[in-house]
Order: structure tokens, then sequence, then C-alpha cells
């Protein structure tokens, strides 16, 4: 899962406490520092501090720590949200469409691996303790496999089945290269897996699966 595109966070007295201008300045501030200090070293303090406020204006607007956090995490989910669903809905043929979903969550998966490991961090903690925005990014990413599925039955190129208990299955398939524990342990050491091709290899199993 990768962030989107950064922009300068607001300083200074330009922040009001009060509108969404404000919030949006919270959660991309909290961004960077995440960045820049590392998600479990940033305060709310440090958050306040940045933005030249009090914390209790931070907290006006989030009523915990855990709460800022989430929206933060929101950000990179619904960037890849929109890129999964932009996939689903576009052009080639339902098995194309589902390969490049596969390659999808393995790339944005290893790009906050690799490019983004303080982002990293919050994105493992966020899954294990199953925040809210990560059940939603679930659900999500099974309505957009399900769209892909139903496009391939309506084609003749995929069996009869239930699409919405089949996407829940074809997402199973996807966590030994898109869930940060498991990658983390499988790019240690001199064994380390080629997570690329362990995408493009379970997407031909899965397609197999699927056809009549």
């Amino acid at each position: 899962m990768s962030a989107p595109p950064q922009a300068a966070a607001p300083r200074g007295g330009g922040l009001t406490p009060g509108g969404e201008a404000t919030r949006a300045a919270i959660i991309e501030t909290t961004e960077q520092l995440f960045r820049s200090v590392g998600y479990q070293k940033t305060t709310v303090a440090d958050i306040a501090r940045e933005l030249r406020m009090s914390p209790a204006n931070v907290y006006r607007f989030f009523p915990s720590k855990a709460a800022l956090n989430e929206a933060v995490c929101a950000r990179l989910v619904d960037a890849l949200n929109e890129r999964a669903w932009a996939l689903a809905k576009g052009e080639g043929n339902a098995a194309d469409r589902l390969r490049a979903m596969f390659a999808l969550m393995q790339q944005q998966t290893m790009a906050l691996f690799f490019n983004d490991r303080r982002m990293h961090d919050m994105v493992a903690v966020a899954l294990e303790q199953n925040w809210d925005v990560i059940r939603a990014h679930v659900h999500t990413i099974d309505a957009v496999l399900a769209h892909i599925l139903r496009d391939g039955q309506a084609s003749g190129d995929f069996a009869a089945f239930d699409a919405d208990f089949m996407a829940r299955r074809v997402h199973a398939t996807m966590i030994g290269f898109t869930h940060p524990t498991i990658v983390q342990n499988l790019c240690g050491g001199d064994d380390r897996e080629d997570l690329p091709t362990m995408a493009e290899a379970m997407a031909e199993f899965v397609l197999r699966a699927l056809r009549p």
C-alpha cells in the first residue's frame, strides 16, 4: 500500500482550530512525522508543536491518538482502494484484470515494505489489531475481486459460483505477499522469496481453479 502524493503541511498562524482544512492539516502533518520520526515515536505533542497549536486543539478533531492513527492509515488504503476499483472497472478481459490485481497488491505491499518502512510498522500494527479502517479495506478488496469474477462469469471465462464467496477465497490467496509480517519473514535472509514471481504464479493457480 503506497501513500498518495505528499504536499507540504501548512504551518504557522494560518491554522485555526476549526474546519476540514485543519483536520486535513493534522492528518497530513501526522503522516509526515510518521515517515520522518516513526509511527511509534510520534506523539500528539509532536504533531501539535509542528502545527504550532496546542495538543488540546488536536484532540478537538481526534478524540484519541488511535483515531488519528486510523485517519492516517485510511489515507494509505483509500489510495489503494481507488487504484483497485479503477483496475477492476477498466479495460481487458476478466482474467487479465485479475492478474493485474495480484500484481497491484504485491507491488503496493513491497513499495510500503522497502520504501516506507516507518509506515510499514503502522500498517503491521493496524493489521495485528484489526483496526476498523483495515476491516473496511478488506471488504473493499473483496468487492473489487467479486466485480472481476462476475465479469468473468458473464463472458463465460469463469465457472458458475457464488462470486462473493469466491472473492473472499481469492483474496486469501494473496496473504503470502501482502501481509507485512509474512512479507518481512519471506524477504529476510539468503533464501528470500521472489514475491513478484510468487504473485504471478498464484494468479495463474487461481485462474485455473476459476475456469469452467
